[in-house]
């Protein structure tokens, strides 16, 4: 196996203008979060995987997106520091996997990255009315229903469509209802002033706008060696979970005509089996965990985005 850390930036071959273009659209948010694409490449890559990874592999990896070693370091520290990652080391070389707390964050991403959303809606609200008589902190008490989905319809009163997952309601510190609307069309109003649809869905529309392009290429049958599919695949799905992460995924009958996330999942779809073998054969040739090449990943793997 050849050793990652002789396949730098320097000497690798020129990438090809799609994931050019994908990398510019990276750095041109500043600050860049290194610390956040590391977890998508993990979540993404590496835990189909077995979970571990020689920081060397994931050196060049970030060099190709042009972020510099010295700070790939600082992030997997600081992730390490945090309870993100774990750090073991053999001889020289250092190997980081996700902890236990940032498995179980990426296995919530997970479902809501690669599958899309599945059951129907029965029409009703439930609602959430907070005791904010002794916790001075709202932000805190919310927290929890907003991870959840809910969203804010008044100071300390929060709502979702019934059948949301969530913490368990109708305890001391909150009333739960349900509800429901008088009219469907009340329903969509109601969704359009507690949840921002509008900021999402321009989030949505500017994801399909950034990576048309590269959808095109492969739709015209375009080659894309290993490691460009491989960076192509992370960058589409680092922005895609940012964008997706902050969608309460509503039922279709509470969102607009011509819902942009809708496309915004499609086309995902296509992109990451257009590129998945091709990605999945540079990690075989080049990536390294404490005993060697990586596993294969299982058959959950291969069902993303079926």
């Amino acid at each position: 196996m050849p050793d990652p850390a002789l396949l730098s930036a320097e000497t690798a071959p020129p990438l090809r203008p799609e994931v050019e273009a994908l990398i510019s659209a990276f750095h041109a948010r500043t600050p860049i979060r290194t610390w956040s694409l590391i977890v998508t490449i993990y979540g993404d890559a590496i835990v189909p995987r077995g979970g571990t990874l020689w920081v060397g592999t994931l050196i060049t990896l970030m060099e190709a997106v042009g972020v510099a070693p010295g700070l790939v370091r600082t992030a997997v520290s600081r992730l390490a520091a945090d309870d993100w990652l774990t750090r073991h080391r053999i001889g020289r070389r250092s190997y980081y996997a996700l902890s236990a707390r940032g498995r179980d964050a990426f296995a919530a991403a997970t479902e809501r990255i690669y599958n899309a959303p599945s059951g129907t809606w029965n029409g009703r609200f439930r609602i959430a009315v907070l005791d904010d008589g002794s916790d001075p902190d709202r932000a805190a008490a919310r927290k929890p229903l907003e991870d959840a989905g809910y969203g804010l319809l008044a100071p300390m009163v929060m709502i979702a469509p019934q059948g949301r997952s969530g913490p368990e309601l109708g305890h001391a510190d909150a009333i739960a209802l349900d509800a429901v609307p008088c009219e469907p069309e009340d329903a969509r109003r109601l969704a359009a002033r507690v949840w921002p649809l509008d900021r999402i869905a321009g989030g949505y529309e500017r994801f399909c706008g950034q990576f048309a392009g590269l959808d095109v290429a492969l739709h015209k049958g375009t080659d894309f060696p290993p490691l460009d599919a491989l960076l192509a695949r992370i960058l589409m799905i680092h922005e895609f979970r940012r964008i997706l992460l902050r969608d309460p995924a509503l039922p279709a009958e509470l969102l607009p005509a011509d819902w942009p996330g809708t496309e915004a999942r499609a086309m995902s779809g296509r992109i990451y089996r257009a590129l998945v073998g091709a990605s999945e054969a540079w990690l075989d040739a080049n990536a390294a965990s404490e005993s060697g090449p990586l596993p294969a990943p299982g058959p959950q793997f291969h069902s993303r985005f079926a």
